[in-house]
């Protein structure tokens, strides 16, 4: 059986597809990993403009999203919004700095489930 350059390449390419897309599944890095859960409620600033961000999703995303919070230890502040969504767990992230001003919005997948 001989086999060509283009046999080759085909298979490298494949092999390169498929490494590429199972990534596309792999676990990320939490960008709250180090930080406490807040032992203070959040500044009216905070909860006002976290409520704002969830009142402009989707009306879908808005029926239940759970809500955590958090602390770094040196003043900046972050909200954690989980929502279940068709089998998939989101979560954004807003990240606040000393003044209570949003400087941050990380949103990414955390998971999947079955309904």
């Amino acid at each position: 059986m001989k086999i060509t350059r283009f046999t080759i390449f085909f298979v490298l390419l494949a092999a390169s597809v498929c490494w590429t897309g199972c990534e596309m599944f792999a676990s990320h890095a939490d960008p709250l990993a180090g930080w406490l859960a807040a032992s203070k409620n959040p500044d009216k600033i905070i909860e006002k403009d976290y409520q704002d961000y969830i009142q402009k999703l989707s009306p879908e995303e808005r029926q239940s999203p759970g809500l955590d919070c958090f602390e770094d230890g040196t003043g900046e502040y972050a909200v954690r919004i989980t929502i279940g969504l068709n089998g998939t767990n989101w979560r954004h992230v807003l990240i606040y700095d000393k003044d209570d001003k949003r400087i941050k919005i990380i949103k990414y997948v955390s998971g999947y489930s079955r309904s």
